[in-house]
């Protein structure tokens, strides 16, 4: 008999790639993808009422309120999506022994380190989003046992808005493009991500709490803006600017740089290089 796996924002970006890979796994899993639409995780009863219908073994928070900027003045949804919203699946997931898969992000750091952080690090954020998210985590990890949580960085894949499509467009108006070069991160195709995450599944022991998941090494914005560039054979004139000369509402972490040996030693997992992720996503965006 097939397990069940719930998925929560399958209408987002790792959502879809989940929705993609989900055919290799029919065999073991029956999926089952909800947006928001279909199920208002900030609504308590609603979930209740879901989950208590479909008994997932499983459940893949895939998601959040994820405007970093809008989200200053957004104080209340942020954290209803991102806070409440997660305890109201962590809840439910426990009341059934459902194992909880959420995803975090790298901005519940400070980003004042030039160590890359452990999952035990300390956390600071210096934005709501970040806030946001930390008090989700600290809330599935009291309100199930059973939860994972898998914390990455600088999401990006063929669908939905992300940085590299945003900049494949603007490579096609623009002569020339400004980019911060003195934040430090870790991009990650979140196909990948979504690869890992099935990992975790799939695998025999379970072992949970907190991991960290993105793609490997450490890079700037106007690197991983170069790359892209090349990798599209955009002649476009990439300027680096500082933190500084390009303002926004919120702040971000300068440099939020991850550790990841211990996904690799718990489950097996081992990150790919972010330029090879980055040239897959963008020969498929290319090509469509």
């Amino acid at each position: 008999m097939s397990q069940k796996i719930i998925v929560i924002g399958a209408n987002g970006q790792l959502g879809n790639c989940i929705r993609k890979i989900a055919p290799d796994f029919h065999f073991d899993f029956h999926f089952d993808f909800t947006d928001s639409q279909t199920l208002d995780i900030t609504d308590k009863s609603a979930v209740e009422d879901y989950f208590n219908e479909f008994k997932p073994d499983f459940c893949i928070n895939a998601s959040a309120y994820t405007a970093v900027d809008l989200a200053e003045t957004e104080k209340v949804k942020a954290f209803s999506v991102n806070a409440e919203g997660v305890a109201h699946l962590a809840e439910a997931c426990a009341d059934i022994g459902a194992t909880l898969i959420h995803v975090s992000t790298d901005y519940v750091f400070s980003g004042d380190t030039n160590i890359s952080y452990s999952e035990d690090d300390f956390t600071a954020p210096v934005g709501v989003y970040g806030h946001s998210k930390r008090e989700g985590e600290e809330l599935a990890m009291e309100l199930n046992p059973k939860t994972i949580i898998l914390r990455t960085s600088w999401l990006y894949s063929e669908f939905n808005k992300n940085f590299v499509k945003t900049m494949l467009n603007l490579f096609n108006i623009k002569e020339e493009l400004s980019i911060v070069a003195d934040q430090y991160g870790q991009p990650t195709n979140a196909n990948d991500l979504a690869e890992a995450i099935m990992a975790i599944i799939k695998s025999d022991k379970k072992t949970y709490g907190i991991f960290h998941f993105s793609n490997y090494p450490e890079t700037t914005w106007f690197h991983f803006a170069e790359k892209i560039a090349e990798f599209s054979n955009s002649r476009i004139k990439l300027k680096p600017i500082t933190t500084e000369e390009y303002p926004t509402p919120a702040k971000r972490p300068a440099r939020s740089t991850m550790a990841l040996d211990k996904i690799e030693t718990t489950y097996g997992i081992e990150p790919k290089h972010w330029e090879h992720s980055l040239e897959d996503c963008v020969t498929i965006l290319k090509a469509q």
